[in-house]
C-alpha cells in the first residue's frame, strides 16, 4: 500500500535529475525518494534538530574513548592484565556512537549551502545540487570526519593487540595513547564548528541559564575525565617501565633471568614464572610505598591507594577527582620527578587548568547574570532614581510615591520593555500577540461590547499598557487629554467643579470596564479635529494601584475613521451612557428641571395662599375661589332661569359684592406680595454645558 509524504517544503526541497540518474517512477518507496531525490536546508527543522541530537551524542562519544585507558589494571604481584569486561561494554557503546558519526556524514552529503557569491543581499541563495554539494563537502571537512567515524579503538584492542603476541602489556599502553592522538583530537574539533553552527540557526546552545551553565560546568566535567583517565593510564606505563627496567638490571647482573612475557599476567601459571618471582627482587624495588629508587613521581598516588588494582566504578572516580583536583589548582600540588614526560604532563595540566578554568567561570558567570540582569539593571536604576531625588531635595512624600511606582512597575513588568519586544517582530505576529493579550480584556469594557472583530483587532493592535500607583492624578481639570484610559484592574476617582464654579462638585468611582478621557474620542470624531487636544472636563486620580490600557491621540484617530463606517446607532447610545461627562450633564440636567418644576409648584401655593379666602358656611366650607370659578357661569345664566328661583333676587346683590371684594383682593396681593423668584442664587443650580455630540456618521469624505 502506497503512502505519501506530505512535508512542508521549507524543510525538503526538490532537485532536477541529472541525464545519468534514473527516472523516478511510482513504484518506488517514498520514503527512498524522501532521502534520494530531496535536500535539506542548513536551517531547517530537521537540521537544526539533528545537530542538538549529534551534539549529545558527541558528548557521549567523548566521555566513552577515555574509558579505554582503564582497560590496564595490576592483576598480580609484577603483571599488568587488561580487563575484558570492561572492553566490551565500552566497545558496543562506542561502536553505537560511530553510527551517529557516520549518519552525520551522510547528511552533509545533502545538505544544502549558501552560494558564496550571493551572500552580499539577505540569507544568500542555497545550491540545491547534489553534486555540487558532495564536491564541497568532499574537499572541506570529509577527511576530518572520517578519522573520527573510523572505529579505530575497536579495531587496535580487538585486533592488532591480540595478534601481537610480544611484549603484550607494553603495547597497550601505545595503542591506547595513539586512540588519544589520532581520534580523540579530530573528535573534539567536530564540536566547536558544530556549537557555532547551532548558535548561527538558534541563537543559543541552551534555552535557559541554568542550562547554559550546566552545559560549561559538563565540558569542565568531561576535561576532568579525560586528565583523570591519561593520569591512570601514564600510571600504569610508569609502573610497566619500573618492572621492565629492573628485569633488564638482573638479567644483565646474572640475579635471575626475566622474561618481558612474565610482566602478563597470563603467565602467572607458568613454572619459570614461579621460579622467577622466588628469585627475584623486582616487586620490592618497584613498591611505591617501600623505598623504592625509582621515581614515581605524581603517579605513586596510584600504587599507595591501590587504585590499580582496584574495582573499575572505585577506579574511576579516583581518578576523576585527582582531575578535577589538580585540573582545578593548576597542578600546584603535584610533586614531580625529573622524567620528561611526567614534567610534559604537569606543564599540560597546568596550561589547560588555567584556561578551562578561566572559560568556565566566565561562562557560568555570563549564563547566571543572564538571569538577574533586569533585578540588577531595576537595581541600578532605582539607586540612581533615588540619588537624583536627594540631590534635588525632593519632599519626602513625592520621594515615596516615586518609590512605590517603581515597585509596582517591577512587579507587574519584571523590568521587561514590553514595546521593544514588540516592535522588534514582524507586524503580522505583533497583531496577534496584541490580540491574545488584550482582547479578552477589550471585551470586559461595555463601550466596545458593541464592536465588530475588525474593530476589535485595530484596537488591540495600537493598545499600551498603563501602570499607575496609588493617589496618581492620570488626568486633571482643564489639563490637555493625550489619551484614552480603559480600566482592567484597580479604581479611579473622577471628580469635576464644571470649570471650578462655587457650590458645584461631582464625584464617582471608575471601575473595571470602565474609561476615562472620552473628550479625546469626540475630539477624533470630529470632521476636521484641532491641532490643539482638547481639555479635560474632569479630574481623574487613582484609589489603588490600577492596571489600564491606553489609546493615544494619534491612534485614536485611526480608531475612530472607522467608527464613522459603523451606521450604529447603539454605539453612540453606549457611548453616552457609559461617558462620566455625559452622566454628569445629564445629572445636573434632571436636578435642574426638579428644582425648576419644585420653584413654580412653590410659587404657585404661596400665590394660591395669599390671594384666596377661605369662607365657612354654616353646614358647609364655602370656598370663594369655587364661587369666582363659577362667576362666568353664573352671570350667564338666562332669565327665565333667575325668574323661576325667587331666591336668585335676594343673592344677586351679595355676589356682585363679593366679586368687588375679590378683585381687590387681588390687586393688593399682587401690589404688596413678592413671589420668591426661580432664580434665586440661594436655590438655583449653575448650569452645566452640554458635552459636544461625538460624529457616528458618515463623514462626507468617506462617501
Amino acid at each position: 500500500m502506497n503512502t505519501a509524504i506530505l512535508t512542508p517544503a521549507s524543510k525538503l526541497r526538490n532537485f532536477r535529475l541529472r541525464p545519468s540518474s534514473v527516472p523516478i517512477t511510482s513504484d518506488l518507496n517514498p520514503y527512498h525518494i524522501l532521502w534520494r531525490y530531496q535536500v535539506l536546508e542548513p536551517d531547517g527543522e530537521i537540521v537544526t534538530y539533528w545537530n542538538h541530537v549529534f551534539l549529545v551524542t558527541s558528548l557521549i562519544a567523548l566521555f566513552l574513548d577515555p574509558l579505554y585507558f582503564y582497560l590496564p589494571s595490576v592483576g598480580g604481584p609484577a603483571c599488568i592484565t587488561n580487563d575484558t569486561r570492561l572492553g566490551i561494554y565500552v566497545t558496543f557503546f562506542r561502536t553505537v556512537s560511530d553510527l551517529f558519526y557516520l549518519l552525520h556524514m551522510l547528511m552533509k552529503f545533502r545538505t544544502a549551502f549558501v552560494a558564496p557569491s550571493s551572500r552580499g543581499l539577505g540569507r544568500g541563495e542555497l545550491v540545491m545540487d547534489p553534486h555540487t554539494i558532495a564536491m564541497r563537502y568532499l574537499k572541506s571537512n570529509f577527511i576530518i570526519d572520517l578519522a573520527a567515524t573510523l572505529p579505530l579503538p575497536q579495531i587496535v584492542i580487538w585486533l592488532v593487540i591480540p595478534a601481537t603476541k610480544k611484549d603484550r602489556a607494553d603495547q597497550a599502553n601505545n595503542t591506547l595513547a595513539l586512540i588519544v592522538l589520532i581520534q580523540y583530537v579530530p573528535r573534539l574539533f567536530l564540536i566547536f564548528p558544530l556549537n557555532r553552527r547551532i548558535v548561527k540557526n538558534t541563537g543559543v546552545v541552551a534555552k535557559t541559564a541554568w542550562a547554559g551553565a550546566a552545559y560549561n560546568l559538563l565540558l569542565y566535567m568531561l576535561a576532568s575525565h579525560v586528565l583523570g583517565a591519561s593520569w591512570y593510564l601514564l600510571s600504569m606505563g610508569r609502573q610497566h617501565a619500573c618492572w621492565k627496567a629492573e628485569c633488564a638490571k638482573e638479567t644483565a647482573a646474572g640475579i635471575s633471568f626475566c622474561l618481558p612475557s612474565f610482566l602478563d599476567c597470563k603467565s602467572l601459571e607458568l613454572e619459570d614464572r614461579h621460579y622467577w618471582m622466588n628469585a627475584t627482587r623486582v616487586v620490592s624495588n618497584c613498591d611505591a610505598r617501600g623505598d623504592s629508587q625509582f621515581k614515581f613521581g605524581m603517579f605513586a598516588d596510584a600504587f599507595t591507594n591501590d587504585v590499580a588494582s582496584s574495582k573499575f566504578v572505585e577506579k574511576y572516580l579516583y581518578c576523576l577527582w585527582w582531575g578535577l583536583k589538580n585540573l582545578s589548582s593548576y597542578a600546584q600540588n603535584l610533586n614531580t620527578s625529573i622524567y620528561i614526560g611526567e614534567t610534559t604532563f604537569c606543564i599540560v595540566i597546568s596550561i589547560g587548568g588555567l584556561i578551562l578554568f578561566s572559560q568556565l567561570i566566565g561562562n557560568m558567570q555570563t549564563y547566571l547574570q543572564s538571569m538577574t540582569v533586569r533585578l540588577e539593571e531595576w537595581r541600578v536604576r532605582r539607586r540612581d532614581t533615588e540619588e537624583w531625588m536627594r540631590h534635588r531635595q525632593l519632599p519626602p512624600d513625592l520621594q515615596e510615591r516615586v518609590h512605590r511606582f517603581m515597585q509596582y512597575k517591577w512587579l507587574a513588568t519584571r523590568g521587561v520593555h514590553e514595546e521593544s519586544i514588540l516592535k522588534w517582530l514582524p507586524q503580522d505576529q505583533r497583531r496577534e500577540i496584541q490580540r491574545h493579550l488584550c482582547l479578552g480584556l477589550v471585551r470586559r469594557v461595555p463601550f466596545f461590547a458593541q464592536m465588530d472583530d475588525q474593530l476589535l483587532d485595530a484596537i488591540c493592535e495600537r493598545l499600551t499598557s498603563s501602570l499607575s500607583t496609588e493617589g496618581t492624578y492620570i488626568f486633571r481639570e482643564d489639563d490637555p487629554v493625550n489619551e484614552m484610559l480603559f480600566i482592567i484592574r484597580g479604581q479611579l476617582e473622577s471628580s469635576t467643579t464644571n470649570g471650578g464654579r462655587s457650590g458645584f462638585f461631582n464625584s464617582t468611582t471608575l471601575r473595571p470596564g470602565d474609561f476615562c478621557g472620552e473628550e479625546l474620542l469626540t475630539w477624533a470624531l470630529m470632521p476636521s479635529p484641532s491641532i490643539n487636544l482638547p481639555s479635560s472636563t474632569r479630574t481623574v486620580r487613582s484609589l489603588c494601584e490600577v492596571e489600564a490600557f491606553a489609546l493615544t491621540a494619534e491612534d485614536l484617530k485611526f480608531v475612530a475613521s472607522q467608527f464613522r463606517r459603523l451606521h450604529n446607532k447603539k454605539l453612540q447610545h453606549a457611548f453616552r451612557y457609559y461617558s462620566q461627562q455625559w452622566r454628569t450633564w445629564a445629572t445636573c440636567y434632571l436636578q435642574n428641571s426638579w428644582r425648576r418644576y419644585q420653584k413654580r409648584k412653590l410659587a404657585k401655593e404661596l400665590a394660591r395662599q395669599e390671594s384666596y379666602n377661605y369662607m365657612l358656611i354654616p353646614g358647609q366650607e364655602y370656598n370663594l375661589c369655587d364661587e369666582l370659578a363659577d362667576g362666568i357661569s353664573a352671570s350667564g345664566r338666562d332669565e327665565n332661569s333667575l325668574t323661576d328661583n325667587p331666591n336668585n333676587f335676594q343673592h344677586l346683590g351679595t355676589t356682585m359684592l363679593a366679586s368687588k371684594f375679590a378683585k381687590n383682593t387681588r390687586r393688593g396681593v399682587a401690589d404688596n406680595v413678592r413671589v420668591v423668584k426661580p432664580a434665586a442664587p440661594s436655590l438655583d443650580m449653575p448650569l452645566l454645558v452640554k458635552p459636544d455630540e461625538p460624529d457616528f456618521s458618515v463623514g462626507f469624505e468617506d462617501v
